[in-house]
């Protein structure tokens, strides 16, 4: 396994990220448990979840499985860089009440709290923001924040789906308290999503946050898709078969697919290895819902990709240029 440092902070994490939404409504707990040990035996440190994971009527299964995994002890709280998550509503439908979502200082020490039971530990390593609040002010997010720190019950503070300017403006306010401030940011991106280069990466390092890309395969499409169907494989569904309807998009991935299949690549391990190559990458999340999809993930970690597989890949899903002489000058 190889690591590298979270941000600008003194914490080692893994290169990959363990996702666990799928822990719950597609993997059941045994399976999860298995899939969490083998992480954690190629090294893999770092697991990221979220509070509302499990979803529908079973917010927070997730967090409670991750909890029943830790509670069989073997050092596993104490190896695990845990990350967990706060914005959403975890309300049951029909029983939504006010102040049971977002930011406030309220939800944040109420999420915390329930967090901290379902997870079956007394910290958190790495608390996010699932999303920006507009409705909250950064002095009242810091101010709970702050408290939590001071009682040891979370030690980072990071940022999810967070455009440039809101990781400018949550670090300029935190430096004017004092405090640290956010360390992280978990956005979208990958060889065929990648306008976070425009102006969220480039925040991110010049704040000092590491960054962690969520859906690395951008929902399969870059997992081999078109191959999988014509050899009687698993079918595109939801938002990959929509992008593939669109003539343009599925010509861009056949080229993918036919380069690496060139040059004896697997699509969605170079998709994870490609990453790994761009600035200011802490580490992609995977989300496997098999251990065989684990260690698929993994060999991502011992794969580098040619000079010239690197130019044909930019070349085929171009980038958005320079920031921000792309769209500024």
């Amino acid at each position: 396994m190889k690591y590298t440092q979270l941000g600008r902070t003194g914490l080692k994490v893994s290169r990959l990220v363990l996702g666990t939404m799928n822990f719950g409504p597609q993997t059941d707990e045994p399976t999860s448990h298995a899939i969490l040990d083998a992480a954690l035996d190629a090294g893999l440190n770092f697991v990221d979840t979220a509070n509302v994971y499990g979803w529908g009527e079973n917010k927070g299964r997730t967090e409670e499985i991750i909890g029943s995994w830790f509670a069989q002890g073997g050092g596993r709280r104490e190896k695990t860089v845990l990350a967990t998550k706060v914005y959403g509503s975890m309300s049951r439908e029909g029983e939504t009440w006010p102040n049971e979502d977002r930011l406030s200082a309220l939800n944040i020490r109420r999420a915390v709290e329930a967090s901290l039971k379902r997870l079956g530990t007394d910290y958190i390593d790495l608390y996010q923001f699932h999303h920006i609040d507009r409705l909250t002010p950064f002095e009242e997010i810091w101010q709970a924040i702050d408290v939590l720190v001071q009682q040891g019950k979370i030690l980072y503070a990071g940022s999810s789906n967070f455009p440039g300017y809101k990781i400018a403006q949550a670090n300029e306010i935190a430096a004017r308290r004092g405090t640290f401030g956010l360390v992280s940011e978990q956005c979208l991106y990958n060889l065929y999503e990648r306008r976070a280069e425009m102006e969220v990466i480039p925040a991110a390092q010049e704040y000092g946050l590491g960054v962690i890309p969520w859906s690395p395969l951008h929902g399969g499409l870059l997992g081999g898709v078109i191959k999988n169907e014509a050899t009687g494989g698993r079918r595109a569904s939801g938002r990959t078969a929509e992008a593939l309807a669109d003539t343009a998009v599925r010509a861009q991935v056949q080229a993918y697919e036919d380069l690496l299949d060139k040059h004896g690549l697997e699509p969605g391990e170079t998709a994870l290895a490609w990453l790994l190559t761009r600035p200011g990458i802490t580490g992609p999340i995977v989300g496997p819902r098999t251990a065989g999809q684990l260690e698929s993930a993994l060999r991502a970690l011992e794969l580098e990709l040619s000079d010239e597989v690197l130019a044909a890949l930019d070349e085929i899903f171009p980038g958005t240029g320079p920031s921000p002489e792309a769209f500024a000058w």
